[in-house]
C-alpha cells in the first residue's frame, strides 16, 4: 500500500478532504523524521516503536577498487513491531493467504525462466 492509497482511505472513511489528510500524514512524518534526527524514539502503544539502532564500527571492502574501507559506528532508524501488533499478524489468515499466493506466483516466474 502506498502513502497515496493510505490517503486516499483515510480520506473516504472519515470524509475529511484529502488535501487536509495528505498534510496531517506529511505533518506525521514530519514529526516523528525530525524526533528521530534529535536522536529521540518515537513510540505508539499497540502499533510499534520508531526506534534508533547503533551499528559497530567495521571494516569493509570496495570491491571495484578492491581496497579495505573503516564504516564508523553510526546509528540507522528502525521499527520494532509491538508485541500485540506482531501477535495480529501471526494469526491472520489474510496474511498466510497472501503469502502462500505470492509463493505460487514466485515458483511460476522461476519455471519460466
Amino acid at each position: 500500500m502506498t502513502k497515496a492509497e493510505i490517503i486516499t482511505e483515510i480520506s473516504t472513511k472519515t470524509g475529511i478532504d484529502k488535501l487536509q489528510v495528505q498534510e496531517s500524514v506529511e505533518s506525521f512524518f514530519k514529526v516523528v523524521r525530525n524526533n528521530m534526527i534529535e536522536g529521540k524514539n518515537v513510540y505508539f502503544r499497540g502499533f510499534g516503536s520508531f526506534i534508533l539502532k547503533k551499528r559497530a564500527k567495521k571494516i569493509a571492502r570496495n570491491i571495484s577498487k578492491n581496497t579495505a574501507m573503516v564504516i564508523d559506528e553510526h546509528y540507522i532508524p528502525a521499527f520494532k513491531p509491538a508485541k500485540s501488533f506482531t501477535e495480529k499478524i501471526k494469526k491472520s489468515d489474510a496474511v498466510k493467504a497472501n503469502a502462500t499466493k505470492r509463493e505460487r506466483e514466485a515458483k511460476l516466474a522461476l519455471k519460466e525462466d
